[in-house]
């Protein structure tokens, strides 16, 4: 499908100041108050839940194998969550992880 010069600047400008509004909500209305309890605790779960909903669909369908479970892979995240567990240490845990997805590649 085409789309005219026009369109698409009025998509990114559209998407940018969606984008600002969204940010503006948080930070310039109610920057200046402090955030209730209940939210704090739920916002410390965040980064817990965008790495693996980031890394899962890499491990589980990398188009690499043209979107077939890879055992190097799957060994690889395995080797991530035992590690983090353990230790505790989500780095340490990343660092396992690409030290056993470059082993595997390796060997494999």
């Amino acid at each position: 499908m085409n789309y005219s010069p026009a369109v698409i600047w009025l998509v990114i400008l559209a998407l940018g100041a969606g984008t600002f509004l969204i940010r503006w909500s948080f930070l310039g209305a109610i920057g200046g108050r402090g955030v209730p309890v209940w939210a704090e605790r739920l916002l410390r779960y965040t980064a817990v839940a965008v790495l693996p909903a980031l890394i899962a669909p890499m491990v589980l369908w990398p188009v690499a194998n043209g979107g077939r479970p890879d055992p190097v892979r799957l060994a690889a995240a395995a080797a991530t969550v035992a590690v983090g567990l353990a230790t505790r240490n989500t780095l340490a845990g990343i660092v396992a992880g690409g030290a056993a997805l470059a082993l595997g590649t390796w060997l494999y």
